[in-house]
């Protein structure tokens, strides 16, 4: 459930429990990734269960292949004969490529549980991390790219995080090649 539900009960328990908090969950689309791949996870992490903590909130698409993904990504989240059409919050750079509406800051720190999806275009793997690192609750992220390099950037970005951050659960990151 939700941040509400969460709280309801935790504060109603009569025994102890355990809480999972939110999920601002990631979806990062490298270069190297292979688009209609990378289309098919995030319409299923973001349209199959909108509700649920681990349903992407953020799409993150790098530079290199943002004027071929997001017409394709609009093209199949937001068509309208859908029976729940996405709402695409989109950058500076994502509202140059296509027609949406433009995100503010807050759209990339809010977990919608919604058919609502920020996307964010990032120059490179470093600014992905980055990007994750300041606004990701570390409950679910994934790169789809088929670069070895990009994968083993983001290990040693979270096993870093790891070992400077006190953290209470793990974070999964989906390695799709």
């Amino acid at each position: 459930g939700g941040a509400g539900l969460i709280k309801a009960c935790v504060e109603q328990a009569l025994v102890p429990c355990i809480q999972t908090g939110t999920g601002i969950c990631h979806i990062y689309v490298d270069k190297d990734a292979d688009l209609s791949m990378a289309l098919r996870i995030v319409e299923n992490a973001k349209m199959s269960r909108p509700s649920v903590c681990n349903a992407a909130e953020v799409c993150l698409v790098h530079r290199d292949v943002a004027k071929n993904f997001l017409p394709m990504l609009q093209k199949i989240l937001c068509d309208p004969s859908r029976e729940h059409p996405a709402k695409l919050l989109l950058d500076k750079e994502a509202l140059s490529i296509i027609d949406g509406t433009p995100a503010d800051e807050n759209d990339f720190d809010t977990e919608f549980l919604d058919y609502i999806l920020a996307v964010h275009v990032v120059s490179d793997v470093n600014e992905a991390i980055s990007h994750i690192a300041s606004h990701s609750t570390h409950h679910s992220e994934s790169i789809i790219t088929q670069n070895e390099q990009t994968e083993a950037s983001l290990v040693l970005a979270v096993k870093w995080e790891f070992q400077h951050r006190s953290c209470t659960r793990a974070v999964q990151w989906g390695f799709v090649s």
